[in-house]
Formats: structure tokens, sequence, C-alpha cells
């Protein structure tokens, strides 16, 4: 549980710290329109996050049954839909979580008018069978983009997966829509390693094999007291309580390997 609670916090800290231009419009009537007549077709489930305003648009087709959605749209008070991550396999939720993080991280990359030629895409396992659906398909794409390189607008898409293998991990990757091209995670996954300064992962790569601060100090000759800092600093980047989770938290983002 605080293994996901920290990739949960840095997931949303990372988006709803964004800075936004209070006098750009999002366009949202226009995206809610285009994602209401898309679930009309589709019968799936999309949520339409606004990170500005901190809230969802919710629009559950039929398949919205199996996570215990009203038959009418709805809206939440938060851009991260708990109320259906409490329906996914928590293990399968954190590395959602580390996707999206990664893909984030991949965008800025990237120039900032082909942001909405890339999506994500896994395959996530049910907390319990329902209904028969044990698996689902979800997808990710950031719709709205603010000339300052912040996201405003996000649509998660969840639906049936017609591939019932069962098989370890969420399969994530990060598509390029137009072309169909898989992107090497090698590209995106040492991204996400700018969460934390090159000394500050030396300094978690010393804690993770259990040395002390005396003695990560010693090994690469600054005070104590630096180090106790690069603790402090790396504690609150990655949204944790102390450093045990920050250790799980970097490993699971691929951030150190142990």
């Amino acid at each position: 549980m605080p293994q996901k609670l920290s990739i949960e916090n840095q997931l949303i800290t990372t988006f709803l710290e964004q800075k936004f231009d209070i006098g750009e419009s999002n366009d949202i009537e226009m995206y809610k329109q285009f994602v209401s007549n898309y679930v009309k077709i589709e019968q799936c489930v999309a949520v339409l996050s606004d990170y500005q305003s901190d809230c969802s648009y919710i629009y559950a087709g039929s398949f919205g049954a199996v996570f215990g959605l009203p038959d009418a749209n709805s809206v939440i008070d938060s851009a991260f839909e708990e109320c259906i991550f409490t329906k996914i396999n928590p293990d399968d939720l954190v590395e959602r979580h580390v996707l999206e993080l990664n893909f984030y991280q991949f965008l800025k990359g990237i120039p900032q008018e082909e942001y909405s030629n890339y999506s994500t895409f896994s395959r996530l396992r049910m907390r319990d069978s329902v209904e028969k659906c044990s698996y689902i398909n979800h997808r990710t794409i950031y719709l709205k983009t603010f000339s300052n390189g912040s996201i405003s607008l996000a649509l998660c898409l969840y639906l049936p997966s017609t591939d019932l293998q069962p098989r370890t991990g969420i399969d994530g990757k990060i598509i390029n829509i137009q072309t169909g091209e898989v992107i090497e995670s090698e590209k995106y996954k040492n991204q996400v390693e700018n969460i934390l300064s090159k000394r500050e992962i030396e300094v978690l790569n010393s804690v993770a094999k259990g040395n002390k601060s005396e003695q990560i100090a010693s090994e690469m000759h600054i005070s104590v007291y630096t180090v106790r800092r690069h603790r402090q600093n790396i504690i609150e980047k990655l949204k944790v309580t102390n450093t045990a989770e920050a250790v799980q938290t970097a490993f699971v983002m691929g951030i150190i390997s142990l």
C-alpha cells in the first residue's frame, strides 16, 4: 500500500502542480461533446481529466457496469478516477501510474505540437472478476496542451480486453498513433530519472545498499549534512514519507536498480 500511495502522490503532484495560464482556454466543452459521442459508439468508459480545475468527467457506456458506474455521465472533484482505480489489481495500478509518469517525461522531450500523436496502451487485471470480466485495455491520450507546455486535458479509455491469456505485468507501451510505431522503452524509461538529480540518484543507490549517512558521506567525500539534505530532497521529490519508501518507489519507476 505505501508504494501505491507514493507513486500515486508522485503522479498527482506532477500534473496538478503544472503552471497553467489562467487566461488560456482549454476548450473543455468541445472535448466533452467529442468524448460523449465516442462513448455512445464504443460503449466503453472514458474519463476526461481537467488538471487545471482538478476534476474529471466520466462517461460510461454499457461497459461501465463492470466498474459499478451509473448509466448517467458524472463529474467528480478530482482529476484522478479513484472510483475506477479501486477496481483494478493494485500491482497493475502501480505499473499503470509509472507508465503514465514515463509517458509524461517522454513527451517533454519531443516538440509540443506532437504530444497528441502518442498514446499509452496497457492491459490491466481487475481486482476481482466481475461478470466474467478479468482484463481490461487502458489508454491515455493528452488532448490539450497550453502554450507554456502544461497539459490541461487528458483522456483515459477503459475497454474490454479480448486477450485473456494470464500473464504478469501490464505489457505497457507508448505508441505513435499516427504510424503504429511502438516506442522502445529505453527512449522513455531513462527520462524519469530527471525527477532526481544525478547526485540524489547516487545517494539513493547507496541507501538501497543499506549504507548509513556517515558511510555515504565518506564514500562520496561530502559532509553528513549534505547527505541528509539529499535524502530529504529525495523524499520530497518522490512524495514519500521515508527513504525506505523512496527506494521502493525509485525501483518501480526504474530510477535505480536493486
